[in-house]
């Protein structure tokens, strides 16, 4: 290897690095409760891309530890975890959403994290999807998806998935609990969100 590209080599690693240090010294002040320095340096490698960082950063601010209760800098870092691919801040985004912390209050928007969540077999939002489907809260009621997201939340061990799973049975048509179960296979591979 050449000369320049070890030194470009060393420079990321030594860049990853530090941003690593900062996420690992903001773990161990939060676990001393020294909140304002976990912000600080979860901040620090949060506005380097860290997604970790940026999910700690979004939990700090949310709850008001280690600084002012703060739902828009929540909003923000939870927002930047979840497009990263963060499962919990991917549903948390999706709560936010929901009811409008932070940001505008937007279920359809708030259906689409739970999903993209659900998708990772996270129990917790593949109920919630479920729960809107169900209920038609904020978006247009669906049995058929209801059923399928409260099955995946079911499989998932989702405590309160069967109660969920028997109202929405007692609402549907053969027809619809059929094409319920095909939608959950598909799911299941993969083929349909």
């Amino acid at each position: 290897m050449k000369p320049f590209k070890l030194t470009v080599v060393a420079l990321l690693f030594s860049a990853f690095g530090q941003v690593a240090a900062d996420y690992e010294d903001g773990l161990a002040a939060a676990q001393r409760g020294d909140y304002e320095t976990a912000l600080q340096e979860f901040k620090d490698a949060a506005e380097d891309g860290l997604m970790m960082a940026q999910y700690n950063l979004a939990i700090l601010y949310f709850s008001g530890r280690g600084t002012e209760q703060n739902f828009a800098e929540a909003f923000r870092w939870t927002a930047a975890a979840a497009d990263q691919g963060h499962t919990q801040a991917q549903f948390n985004l999706g709560a936010l959403y929901y009811e409008g912390q932070g940001t505008g209050k937007n279920r359809q928007t708030a259906l689409e994290w739970y999903e993209k969540a659900g998708s990772a077999d996270y129990a917790p939002a593949q109920y919630n999807a479920a729960e809107m489907y169900f209920r038609g809260d904020g978006i247009e009621r669906n049995l058929v998806r209801a059923h399928a997201w409260a099955s995946r939340a079911l499989e998932n061990d989702h405590e309160e998935a069967p109660a969920l799973l028997e109202n929405i049975e007692a609402d549907m048509s053969a027809a619809q609990l059929s094409e319920a179960r095909r939608l959950f296979a598909r799911m299941k591979i993969g083929m349909d969100y």
